[in-house]
């Protein structure tokens, strides 16, 4: 059999919004296709680039030889859905040295499935379209039992490939995404240097996490969202089976905090009791931070999620404003964003907010609804962004004759208006550091001085009213000889998302 280095490109260091934050976790999908492949009976290493430099991962690939190099990028990283484009580049860089040591390569990930060419134009031989783990599976056999196979024959009969035509042309065929309805193998945590991972955790924040994924993909169809792994299907594991993974991690690493990487978590109420019960018997519960809905968050739901040991939810609220939530089809209530969040608080728990400035036609009354749901509903903190068109997405499809040939951000602050919203980028930026200021000061030990607290309130109330005062200048379709460029000074609060 082959032998295989198995390599995400996420290169944290490359992101220095955040390098900053140091909330680093290991490519979970990368680990999970190791551990298969290792099963299979393969010799296999694997590059971790989170926390690497390039230099790593070329003494990786002249100690380990690999006769082929498998780019997996990390599907459950946020940030490599985004398909940065430094971290393309460094893909790339990758797939060119991995050449240069003579390994075939076959990348596979996000921003591959919607652009192999690039990848292809590096080097690659081929670019698993989805999840691609069937796929692969034939290409190694073919592999093994030649390695040396031509491309052709290599390639022969299959779908959800893209590899190089003789034109140089990237030729994809059959690009529907395909789900691997195979349960992922407990992913190949000593492969990687855990101990890193916990060492900047420490220092940074006090605590180490690690991350765990119950499921896989998302049902909901918002305009915005891009799916080029699973599309809208999703496959949820056995709530048993999460169990004795949390159980596992807590006796081999002892984590103090488990973040679920998925993007609905615990879809129905039975499977996060199943889920505690299964914990609890283990003795394996950590405390953990998920994602889901705000329609999800029953009051049941809430019960069931701190009886699980949930200490933290993030809900995508994406906008105050109603319009603008029906025409992103999100399928929520501004009025269940507020619900979840009171019933979560009710268990103790606590709740961040998603926010997402600039979609389409979103004008200066819904940005202020946006402010003022953030004041009624008052989360513990937000993460805020801006609308970012990505191919296969209803949102793409709109916008895409307006966008440039650099239609991506080169890192996750970036914050760059990709098409023309009804304001520039300067002002989603200002409302950005007024929304996170709002946010800052009602958290408890900011209210503890009362004179310094009304103090702080009042600024804020300046600063809106001076950005709401000016916002004309900030409009795309000003045609003033004076309209901005920047946000005046005392309009940005620099608190950074």
């Amino acid at each position: 059999m082959i032998s295989i280095l198995v390599a995400s490109s996420y290169f944290l260091r490359l992101d220095q919004k955040q390098w900053r934050r140091a909330k680093p976790y290991p490519p979970l999908a990368t680990l999970q296709v190791a551990a298969s492949l290792r099963q299979g009976g393969h010799a296999v290493a694997v590059f971790d680039a989170m926390l690497a430099e390039h230099a790593d991962y070329e003494a990786l690939l002249a100690s380990f030889k690999p006769q082929l190099v498998l780019l997996y990028e990390d599907t459950f990283n946020f940030l490599s859905k985004m398909c940065l484009g430094k971290m393309r580049q460094a893909a790339c860089n990758m797939i060119a040295s991995a050449s240069r040591a003579g390994a075939r390569i076959i990348a596979a990930g996000p921003d591959a499935s919607d652009a192999p060419e690039p990848y292809l134009t590096a080097g690659a031989e081929a670019v698993l379209i989805g999840e691609g783990l069937t796929t692969l599976e034939t290409l190694l056999s073919r592999m093994d039992a030649n390695p040396q196979i031509a491309i052709a024959a290599l390639l022969e009969g299959l779908n959800g490939v893209a590899a190089p035509a003789v034109t140089q042309a990237a030729v994809a065929k059959g690009t529907g995404v395909m789900m691997s309805p195979q349960r992922p193998p407990l992913p190949a945590w000593d492969l990687i240097d855990v101990e890193r991972y916990r060492s900047i955790w420490r220092q940074a924040h006090g605590f180490f996490s690690l991350n765990m994924a119950a499921s896989r993909g998302c049902s909901f169809r918002c305009n915005w969202c891009a799916k080029p792994i699973w599309g809208n299907r999703y496959l949820q594991r056995e709530a048993t089976e999460i169990a004795a993974e949390m159980a596992y991690l807590k006796r081999s690493f002892d984590p103090d905090h488990i973040w679920f990487a998925d993007d609905i978590f615990g879809l129905h109420v039975d499977w996060v009791r199943e889920f505690a019960t299964a914990a609890q018997a283990t003795g394996g519960m950590v405390p953990f931070t998920i994602q889901t809905r705000a329609d999800l968050v029953s009051t049941a739901m809430a019960s069931a999620l701190e009886g699980a040991g949930c200490r933290e939810v993030w809900i995508g609220a994406e906008s105050g404003s109603q319009r603008i939530l029906d025409a992103m089809n999100k399928g929520t209530t501004v009025e269940q964003v507020c619900t979840a969040r009171a019933r979560l608080a009710t268990q103790g728990i606590r709740v961040g907010f998603f926010i997402q400035l600039g979609y389409l036609d979103e004008q200066l009354e819904d940005i202020i609804a946006t402010r003022d749901l953030i004041d009624r509903a008052r989360p513990d903190d937000i993460g805020v962004s801006v609308s970012y068109p990505l191919p296969g997405t209803k949102f793409y499809e709109q916008v895409k004759a307006q966008l440039s040939a650099e239609s991506r951000w080169q890192e996750s602050n970036d914050l760059e208006m990709m098409f023309q919203g009804t304001y520039r980028t300067a002002f989603y930026r200002a409302v950005r550091d007024l929304l996170h200021n709002q946010v800052a000061i009602e958290q408890p030990v900011a209210c503890e001085d009362r004179d310094a607290y009304l103090a702080s309130r009042n600024l804020l109330q300046r600063r809106w009213s001076n950005l709401i005062a000016d916002e004309r200048w900030f409009r795309t379709d000003a045609s003033s000889p004076g309209q901005a460029t920047t946000a005046p000074a005392d309009l940005a609060v620099h608190h950074g998302d």
